[in-house]
């Protein structure tokens, strides 16, 4: 059996407004993950994770969804809210678990069925895109001071996709506040395979993502937008 855990418990903060129901292509945010976690014939059961104020709303919103049976409170770390999504499925724990972000609303359910089953063979794996931007660091000052090889270099998506216990492993250690679940596990001594992938899958930050987002998603199958 495998699970998700999809992630909506962030503050929106640089957005200026709520981020996980704006309308995109005419429903929420939110709703296009719940839709292709729910389409994923590879997923048996999901876990929604949203700020603890706002359990009873996002509980009407995952209504329509029948995989997923836990909505559950995150917490102020990214790290801790997936842990609160990996303990409500502890007493029938999954084999496999994917992990997502609601911010990345254009993850197909073949996506996630092509992580997981990356995972299934390497113990875990990410939806990646290697860095194709030149890389500069700069100095205390703000000055670009020192070019970084952008060899091997790879930028980390969602769906991120592992065996159940590794995760919860690396989470209950010391790696809680790592920024994405490749953090905590890389931390934890476990090698990730990126999973270069072609399709759409920028994540929603700040308002202007959210036309590029629409725009996107109206070139993919109709399928694919929630009614």
């Amino acid at each position: 059996m495998n699970a998700a855990i999809l992630v909506s418990a962030g503050s929106s903060s640089r957005m200026g407004f709520d981020k996980p129901t704006a309308p995109l292509c005419g429903v929420p945010l939110v709703v296009h993950s719940l839709r292709a976690i729910q389409d994923c014939v590879d997923i048996t059961v999901a876990v929604l994770v949203c700020a603890e104020y706002r359990t009873d709303e996002f509980t009407r919103l995952a209504a329509p969804f029948s995989k997923f049976r836990h909505i559950v409170a995150g917490g102020a770390e990214r790290g801790t809210s997936v842990l609160h999504g990996l303990q409500a499925l502890l007493s029938n724990p999954p084999l496999f678990v994917a992990v997502h972000d609601a911010a990345r609303p254009l993850a197909s359910p073949a996506l996630f069925s092509k992580v997981l089953a990356a995972a299934v063979s390497h113990g875990a794996a990410s939806a990646a895109q290697p860095v194709s931007d030149s890389l500069h660091r700069a100095d205390a000052s703000g000055l670009l001071h020192q070019t970084v090889p952008r060899t091997n270099l790879f930028a980390m998506q969602t769906p991120q996709a592992t065996r159940f216990d590794l995760l919860v492993s690396a989470l209950q250690s010391r790696h809680i506040a790592a920024t994405d679940d490749v953090s905590a596990l890389i931390a934890d001594g476990v090698h990730v395979l990126p999973l270069i992938h072609e399709t759409p899958n920028i994540k929603i930050t700040y308002p202007a993502d959210l036309l590029l987002a629409e725009a996107l998603k109206m070139t993919m199958p109709s399928a694919s937008i929630p009614s």
